[in-house]
């Protein structure tokens, strides 16, 4: 007897462990259940871009209370907050909100308007999470597109919702080769590193999928400064182009359309990537109706929860939700935190890659090579609303609508990202 009592003891005890262990390893898994999420928003909130910036932070802010309240794709039950700051859309402004942002306990950021403010974003981080191990911080990008960032200056830290400039572009150009109706082109960019991918991935593509199709101008121009272009749609005209592509956003796209459209530049169509952003659906107008192109991961009209949300968004706001990105980004968070049983971001960091996870249309992925968002594209054409394609962007009674998709591996193109991760 005496020898069997301590064995039996020690069963006891053994058992009472395990059980401990695994309600410890339960309540760990569950450990971010309710916890608040603080998210620091960076992007302009002044100058000629603030009506972009404006609506992106009022549907982070109305996305984060629906998933804080009613989306049943927040596994990890956290609530998000989200609190904005003025970047002016300057990359020297950008780096000084990041370290008050992380002063003030922010351990995710998200941006999007501008990859030199992207890559600022990028820099501080690098040098911030090398130098603070266990106080890491996280970047979503929501809109930046420049291909380097997910290739030779690819970073850890650094997660990209938006498909880069190569995936736009290669949907395009096929697009446009298979039409076979576009014969000479002219290219119109902002002069900074978005505008100069554009235009370098419009001839690489353009060679290889519409061979035939001529390109009769190009012209960079300063960043959210002009007000009149006019002169540039002169150009254009003189250059006899049928068809225009364009990088283009904000103000920049909304007044270049704008003058066409005063110009009367009837026969040339417009291949872009931000019509749907804020002030651009009323420049174009009627007078644009199919004649303007977007590439784009969404469209207007997506069934749904994220249909249930833009309703919702343009009955609070009215305006149109056009940056469903923040949708997807949330969902992701939520997804790894739940995967990883924390919100602390070095292991949601870790549970981001690779992650499939359901997306405001689809299954997307996270490519772990270079933290790229896999995801189909639509090509979609500025056209009446419809019955079948009811919603109205901007009450102009017209949206883009799609004309074709690219599934996610028809619109993926590879890295080159040599990703360095922490030991």
């Amino acid at each position: 007897m005496s020898l069997q009592r301590p064995n039996a003891f020690w069963h006891a005890v053994l058992a009472a462990t395990t059980t401990l262990c695994a309600l410890g390893a339960a309540g760990s898994a569950q450990a971010q259940q309710g916890e608040t999420v603080k998210i620091a928003w960076i992007d302009p909130l002044s100058g000629l871009m603030a009506s972009i910036g404006s609506n992106q932070l009022k549907s982070f802010q109305y996305v984060s209370d629906y998933f804080n309240t009613q989306s049943k794709n927040n596994p990890a039950g956290v609530k998000f907050e989200v609190q904005g700051f003025d970047n002016k859309l300057s990359p020297q402004e950008t780096a000084s909100l990041v370290r008050s942002a992380i002063d003030q306990g922010f351990r995710y950021i998200v941006q999007g308007n501008g990859s030199g403010n992207s890559l600022a974003i990028m820099e501080a981080l690098e040098r911030h999470n090398a130098r603070n191990p266990g106080k890491e911080v996280v970047f979503i990008n929501h809109s930046g597109v420049d291909p380097e960032m997910t290739n030779e200056k690819c970073s850890y830290w650094h997660f990209r919702l938006d498909a880069d400039t190569t995936m736009k572009m290669r949907a395009l150009a096929q697009f446009i080769g298979q039409q076979g109706e576009v014969k000479k082109v002219y290219l119109i960019n902002q002069n900074y590193g978005h505008g100069q991918q554009v235009t370098r991935y419009a001839r690489q593509y353009l060679k290889e999928y519409a061979p035939d199709v001529q390109i009769v101008g190009e012209d960079f121009h300063p960043l959210a400064q002009v007000r009149d272009f006019a002169p540039y749609i002169a150009k254009i005209r003189q250059s006899g182009a049928d068809a225009v592509i364009s990088g283009n956003w904000g103000s920049d796209l909304s007044l270049l359309v704008k003058a066409a459209n005063d110009a009367g530049l009837k026969d040339v169509k417009f291949f872009v990537y931000y019509g749907t952003a804020s002030g651009s659906p009323t420049a174009f107008g009627a007078a644009a109706e199919g004649k303007v192109y977007e590439v784009f991961y969404s469209h207007m009209n997506l069934p749904g929860e994220i249909g249930e949300i833009t309703r919702g968004f343009k009955d609070k706001f009215k305006e149109d939700m056009y940056t469903t990105s923040v949708y997807n980004g949330l969902a992701m968070l939520s997804h790894a935190m739940h995967k990883a049983g924390s919100t602390d971001p070095l292991k949601v960091a870790a549970a981001m890659e690779g992650l499939e996870f359901p997306g405001a249309h689809g299954t997307l992925t996270m490519r772990k090579d270079d933290h790229q968002l896999q995801q189909g594209l639509f090509i979609t054409r500025w056209s009446k609303a419809s019955d079948a394609m009811p919603y109205s962007q901007e009450n102009t009674g017209l949206a883009f609508q799609p004309v074709q998709y690219f599934e996610p591996a028809q619109a993926s193109t590879p890295t080159t990202c040599q990703m360095k991760r922490p030991s």
